[in-house]
């Protein structure tokens, strides 16, 4: 484990967002959806999430997440991801996504 300090640690952008779009993505090594989240003021930003194990995209739809906001763009296969959404990894591979208990307002920073 690597130690950082708090001014660190306030460099990364985490922001509440809402998926309002899902698709398959089937151009990826392991199944994979095409999200697209809205971050309220900031705007709909695009990502990739290895989530299919867990959740369905009907249920995904709606669904409040939380996304590192402030990593570059990476493309993935033939889309650009833009934010890194949030989970936990368990011992299959499944993802657990993070997420607010209570609906707040979309793009709001996590501190």
């Amino acid at each position: 484990m690597t130690l950082i300090t708090y001014d660190e640690f306030k460099q990364v952008e985490i922001r509440v967002g809402q998926v309002i779009k899902v698709e398959d993505f089937t151009k990826t090594r392991k199944l994979a959806y095409k999200l697209w989240i809205d971050f309220g003021e900031f705007g709909i930003k695009k990502s990739s999430a290895q989530i299919t194990k867990l959740y369905a995209q009907e249920d995904l739809v709606g669904k409040q997440i939380l996304a590192v906001t402030n990593f570059p763009p990476r493309q993935i296969a033939n889309f650009m991801s833009e934010v890194l959404v949030l989970g936990v990894v368990l011992d299959n591979d499944e993802v657990v996504l993070v997420k607010p208990d209570k609906k707040v307002i979309l793009g709001k920073i996590i501190l």
